[in-house]
């Protein structure tokens, strides 16, 4: 690790009209570090970002290069200064190929015309230097989203990026992807460039982090300090004002004796399962864990009639089901799906929330669909926006302008107004801060307290040995153990892991 100083951010200030963004924050980037950026949804992490960056001039503080200070007035001068950054959202166009969009910035040419020769060299080379065996000539849209994410480094590579920001790198990335990632970010390190990782997985942090900066409402409260310093809880504490953890939800009970509400019996699929057995009863949340390609999501979407089931038996409470779409899972047995993909599948973006709320009933609005009552549609949209504490300037703004962790709320509020008998909930918190993760957690905590069934897939450990009474352990399509949970982290977690490599533990994440 170096200590020579790349870019220093002296108490920088920003201000938008109502809020200020900023106030007095700093930063020091280290050659050969992965240095963290953590903070809640609003604590200024992007703006912070943006004026590293140059999309926004900073009202207070000073930036400096090597000791020099720097006015950025544009991403482009922030990208000439040796600055990159990989957003969340991929900045790759898809019909473009790899090496086209590696060098897209700044194309080689020969006689006024592209090099297309010099283009796939330098391509090759950025792609060498991370270790990445991919075609140049491939185009982007045929790769998967954790490889256009390489190509995004690679791009930051091919600008000489000194100092490469990474914005919730592993949000949409399998464990088995962001290990390659964190692969990436090594050599990255080796040959002296400073890493900023923008992450809410704390666990990720630890595992590939050297320094810390936290900030709060804008203001720092830990600035460029050592990690090892801190335990995963301190941070948290300094993130959120106060300690979460499973202690703070309220005991409960499950009687086992009732009947199921959602039994699965020697279910065979198409995709794959062979004789998945399993039962959920109310009140109890029942967890399905496996790596990524276990099967999870795949199961559930059988159940719902995305996929042919060819061998088994559903009952709904009690119920022998044979469902053929979500609609008629809804509809017919009270099944609701939380889907992993909120963005695509869980919300309307560009549609208010009270339509976002209310359309899983618009049939009870009204006579029929032209006729729904508006009054009705408004009480119905704010009853749940109070009860599940959606924060929202109103109901009529557009869905897209939450926060993920409101957008969440958004995608489980329309199912609890229909009603729902047996919740489906998957991944329910990737890509939320802290605070609203806890929160969310609480709230499917408090829905199973008062008796509604959750079946939970997550593939965050910790999640679920804070939330499922009893876990599933997939792999390979196929159930390998089920086990009570008695929410201690390192026994639970030690039995889980075996059961999915049916050997010792070496592999258990370290305890949070």
């Amino acid at each position: 690790m170096s200590d020579h100083v790349l870019l220093e951010c002296e108490n920088i200030v920003k201000v938008f009209p109502g809020v200020r963004a900023l106030d007095g924050v700093s930063l020091t980037l280290t050659a050969g570090t992965v240095h963290a950026l953590l903070g809640e949804n609003g604590a200024g992490k992007s703006t912070l970002i943006k004026m590293i960056t140059g999309v926004h001039p900073p009202d207070g503080g000073r930036l400096l290069r090597h000791g020099e200070e720097i006015h950025l007035r544009s991403p482009l001068e922030a990208t000439r200064a040796g600055i990159g950054v990989v957003h969340q959202e991929r900045n790759l166009i898809p019909g473009f190929s790899v090496a086209e969009n590696i060098t897209l910035q700044n194309p080689p040419s020969r006689r006024g015309l592209v090099d297309r020769e010099a283009m796939t060299a330098l391509a090759q080379r950025c792609l060498a230097e991370l270790g990445l065996d991919l075609d140049p000539h491939r185009p982007v849209r045929e790769l998967s989203v954790a490889m256009q994410q390489l190509v995004e480094i690679a791009k930051a590579l091919h600008t000489d990026s000194q100092v490469l920001l990474l914005d919730e790198p592993t949000a949409s990335l399998s464990p088995g992807e962001a290990e390659r990632l964190f692969d990436v970010v090594r050599r990255l390190k080796e040959r002296g460039t400073c890493v900023v990782f923008v992450s809410h997985k704390l666990e990720e942090v630890f595992a590939i982090c050297d320094t810390v900066t936290v900030l709060r409402d804008g203001r720092p409260v830990l600035e460029s300090a050592p990690l090892a310093a801190y335990a995963q809880d301190e941070v948290v504490t300094l993130m959120v004002g106060r300690a979460h953890s499973v202690t703070d939800l309220t005991p409960r009970a499950v009687d086992t004796s009732v009947q199921p509400a959602l039994s699965l019996s020697g279910l065979c699929t198409a995709a794959g399962h062979q004789d998945v057995s399993l039962d959920v009863r109310p009140g109890e949340i029942v967890g399905l864990y496996g790596l990524v390609g276990a099967g999870r999501s795949e199961l559930v979407k059988a159940v719902l009639g995305l996929d042919r089931i060819t061998a088994g038996e559903i009952r709904v409470y009690g119920r022998p089901a044979r469902i053929s779409s979500p609609r008629e899972a809804l509809h017919t047995y009270g099944i609701g799906y939380l889907t992993e993909n909120r963005k695509e599948e869980g919300v309307f973006l560009e549609q208010p929330i009270v339509r976002n709320i209310t359309v899983t009933v618009w049939n009870t609005l009204g006579r029929f669909l032209g006729d729904i009552s508006p009054r009705r549609e408004r009480e119905v949209a704010q009853d749940h926006v109070d009860r599940l504490g959606i924060r929202v300037s109103g109901l009529q703004q557009n869905a897209g302008e939450l926060s993920g962790g409101n957008q969440q709320k958004v995608s489980l509020a329309k199912w609890l107004a229909a009603d729902t008998r047996l919740l489906v909930v998957d991944e329910p918190t990737v890509g939320v801060d802290v605070r609203a993760k806890h929160a969310f957690h609480e709230l499917i905590w408090e829905l199973a307290r008062d008796g509604l069934p959750i079946l939970l897939i997550s593939s965050d450990l910790t999640e679920m040995i804070t939330l499922a009474d009893r876990v599933v352990v997939m792999a390979d399509h196929r159930v390998r153990g089920k086990v009570d949970n008695d929410h201690d982290y390192d026994r639970m977690s030690g039995k889980i892991i075996r059961m999915i490599h049916d050997r010792a533990a070496s592999t258990v994440p370290p305890r949070p």
